[in-house]
């Protein structure tokens, strides 16, 4: 294992990501479409926060209803934007720092998933998934 291997090697390169102003709905579809569970929130190309499936689980009623009930997660999404469930100035990985170094920020801290910058853009994103991977993997 080489110790010094940066998180550019292991992130998800084609990150998903979506703008501050698109609904709650959109980021439900997203999620369940392409079976991720982060999405990093941008206004123009600046990451602004992270959103993820947790959070959207948080504010919805999953079963609570049962049948016939489907409408009231929308209702709940049409009610809250992405700026209210999201997490804002989220923290951060640089595409050239170590992989070490992103184990230890997710040994410290209650998430599961850094967006990768280089400068102020989002390039990447890198998950527990990923480091587990990569360690077995070694």
């Amino acid at each position: 294992m080489k110790k010094r291997e940066n998180v550019a090697t292991i992130m998800t390169k084609d990150v998903l990501t979506v703008g501050i102003n698109q609904s709650l709905r959109e980021v439900n579809e997203i999620f369940a479409k392409n079976h991720i569970r982060h999405l990093p929130v941008v206004s123009g190309r600046d990451l602004v926060g992270i959103i993820s499936q947790t959070d959207i689980l948080r504010i919805s009623f999953g079963n609570t209803f049962g049948e016939g009930q489907e409408g009231a997660d929308e209702a709940i999404f049409d009610m809250l934007s992405i700026n209210q469930v999201m997490k804002q100035n989220p923290m951060v990985i640089g595409k050239d720092q170590t992989i070490r170094e992103a184990a230890q920020i997710f040994t410290e801290q209650e998430f599961h998933a850094l967006p990768v910058l280089s400068g102020h853009s989002v390039v990447g994103i890198v998950t527990t998934t990923d480091i587990i991977k990569y360690f077995l993997e070694a």
